[in-house]
């Protein structure tokens, strides 16, 4: 199977599975920015030689000092690490809760965390009926059921890509429980500010938020993302962090990608006109589309279709394009499928290529 590891994206996997070059592979199985990384990238990679040789800073200072900025916040309400995963496993160690809660479906990495800390863990069910929204029931069911110490919730979640309400998270701060909200793909969300927890969780004691940046850059063979939270209760994490955990081409590639204001709002205009097209073309081959605001989708098969996740994802990658199946994520089955949204030619060639393995080249 393609998520051998967990994870979309794992060429060498597909290229096992499906007998074809890694390079040859449209792959839709992970969720970058097709239009990345930015050139800053490529310019810092070139001058990288020049200090390979020198100790990265140990405190990412002035990667830390950007991004304080970019928020609005203190550089000490800030940890960088080497990438979200790196900085889920950390808190929950810092924390050591003995009952946590997700909510399902979710990104994998949060139930791994809590089981590796042999914490009781709670998994309460986002409902297909109510188009996999965090809501009142659930928090309410949850917060009378789960007895956590510790949520661990996405913001745009993964794979529905819905946002969390703030008043969500904070019916679970006022019941003394840690929250920490992971906002990994929040940099695609044009409303931001109303929906980004960074600068509540720089002054709350209980409330955490991750970031990735190797997303919205399309960096992900440099692992960087980073946590915020108040000064003091970071202070765990820093003890726990491995030294030198961020390397320094991460941390300057980090530094120069924060500059350019233009790739980012290129990337929001491309996003708010190719995910709609693409709802539509998905919608017309007989696919369920849930709401989301992130450059990836949660589909259900159409029920014509004959094929479950596993044989459609198979079909798919024998003609080299890799989609995620669904059913490897807690609380989903073989009906669901997860894409990324990329460039509008490659979207053609999803949406030409389900068709051929569904329904035969003479279409739906």
């Amino acid at each position: 199977m393609l998520e051998r590891y967990g994870h979309g994206g794992d060429l060498r996997t597909a290229e096992e599975c499906f007998g074809l070059p890694s390079s040859s592979f449209l792959d839709f199985s992970s969720n970058m920015n097709p239009l990345g990384p930015p050139d800053a990238v490529r310019e810092e990679l070139a001058r990288y030689a020049a200090y390979i040789d020198r100790y990265p800073d140990p405190a990412s200072r002035r990667l830390s000092a950007k991004l304080a900025a970019k928020h609005g916040i203190e550089e000490n309400a800030i940890l960088i690490g080497n990438g979200a995963a790196e900085l889920i496993d950390l808190v929950v160690r810092a924390l050591r809760p003995k009952a946590a809660a997700i909510a399902v479906p979710c990104f994998s990495e949060y139930g791994d965390a809590i089981r590796k800390a042999e914490a009781v863990l709670y998994e309460g069910l986002l409902l297909e009926a109510e188009q996999f929204e965090l809501n009142q029931r659930w928090a309410k069911e949850a917060l009378e059921r789960s007895g956590a110490e510790l949520y661990m919730i996405g913001s745009p979640n993964n794979p529905t890509g819905a946002l969390v309400e703030p008043a969500r998270v904070k019916e679970l701060l006022a019941s003394g429980a840690t929250v920490v909200v992971d906002e990994a793909f929040m940099d695609f969300v044009p409303e931001e500010k109303s929906y980004s927890l960074v600068q509540e969780a720089s002054r709350h004691p209980h409330l955490f938020v991750v970031r990735s940046m190797t997303k919205f850059y399309s960096i992900p063979g440099i692992r960087l993302g980073y946590i915020i939270g108040h000064p003091e209760s970071l202070a765990e994490l820093r003890r726990l962090q491995v030294p030198w955990s961020v390397n320094s081409l991460a941390q300057s590639i980090g530094e120069a990608v924060l500059s350019d204001e233009a790739f980012a709002q290129k990337s929001l205009r491309w996003l708010q006109e190719e995910r709609p097209r693409m709802t539509r073309e998905l919608e017309a081959l007989g696919f369920r589309v849930y709401p989301g605001v992130t450059n990836y989708m949660l589909l259900r098969l159409p029920e014509g279709c004959g094929l479950h996740s596993r044989e459609l994802q198979r079909k798919m990658g024998v003609e080299g394009v890799l989609i995620r199946d669904g059913s490897h994520f807690p609380g989903l089955d073989e009906r669901y499928i997860r894409v990324a949204v990329k460039l509008r030619e490659q979207n053609a060639r999803l949406i030409d290529t389900l068709r051929t393995c569904m329904y035969g080249t003479g279409g739906q």
